[in-house]
């Protein structure tokens, strides 16, 4: 819920199969956080976010990781959306 409304976005944007990368960026972050946030496996995200499956999520969080060290404002959007969720 966060990340969509860091992004402007609803969240059935990230159960849409929509592939705008005003979307799937967001949409990956927000896999990404769920990830490193929570002890749900990668079968279960994928299921939260449309049924996606468990490859779509391990491509998501790569995907960040690999873009977080290039991209200085995805990472502090990171930075910024982990602070808020773990307060």
């Amino acid at each position: 819920k966060k990340v969509a409304e860091r992004y402007g976005l609803k969240l059935s944007d990230f159960q849409s199969a929509c592939r705008q990368r005003s979307v799937a960026r967001p949409r990956q972050l927000a896999m990404y956080l769920t990830k490193m946030l929570t002890p749900k496996s990668y079968p279960d995200i994928g299921r939260a976010f449309g049924g996606r499956d468990h490859k779509t999520v391990v491509h998501a969080v790569k995907a960040i990781e690999e873009l977080k060290g290039k991209d200085s404002e995805l990472a502090h959007d990171i930075d910024f959306l982990k602070r808020m969720l773990e307060s």
